[in-house]
C-alpha cells in the first residue's frame, strides 16, 4: 500500500482548516484516511504556535514504515526539524515574465539618464 503524509481539507468555505493525516496515496484528498497526526490552521499568524499542530512520535513511526509526505508537508516537517531541508529548484516560476523584464529594463534607464543628468549640472556649478 502506497503510504502518504498529506493535508485532508476541513472547514467551510473560505475559512481553510486541515488535518495532517497518514492515508492511501489511492484515497480522495478528503476521504478515508488510516491515521490523524495533527492539524494546519493557515488563517492563524505564523508564529502563532496554534498554527501546526503535530504528533511527532507518529509522523516519526509512518515515515519509518515507508510513508512519503506531499510537498506541503514536507516543509512542515523540515520547520519541526523532524526531517532534513531538501534543496528545491524554483526554476522558471519565481523568474518574472519577458514584458517584466523590459519594463524594469526601461526603468533603470530612466534613473541612470536621471542620475546622469543631475551630476552633469553639478559639475558645471562646481567649475
Amino acid at each position: 500500500m502506497a503510504m502518504k503524509i498529506r493535508l485532508a481539507r476541513g472547514g467551510s468555505k473560505k475559512r481553510p482548516f486541515y488535518r495532517i493525516v497518514a492515508a492511501d496515496s489511492r484515497m480522495p484528498r478528503d476521504g478515508r484516511y488510516i491515521e490523524k497526526l495533527g492539524t494546519y490552521n493557515p488563517l492563524l499568524a505564523k508564529d502563532s504556535e496554534e498554527r501546526v499542530k503535530m504528533d511527532i512520535e507518529r509522523v516519526q513511526y509512518w515515515l519509518g514504515e515507508g510513508a512519503q509526505p506531499t510537498d506541503r508537508v514536507s516543509r512542515m516537517l523540515e520547520a519541526a526539524g523532524v526531517i532534513a531541508k531538501k534543496e528545491r529548484a524554483n526554476l522558471k516560476k519565481g523568474e518574472p515574465g519577458t514584458k517584466a523584464k523590459e519594463r524594469a529594463e526601461e526603468k533603470a534607464a530612466k534613473a541612470a539618464a536621471a542620475a546622469e543628468e543631475a551630476a552633469a549640472p553639478a559639475e558645471e556649478s562646481a567649475e
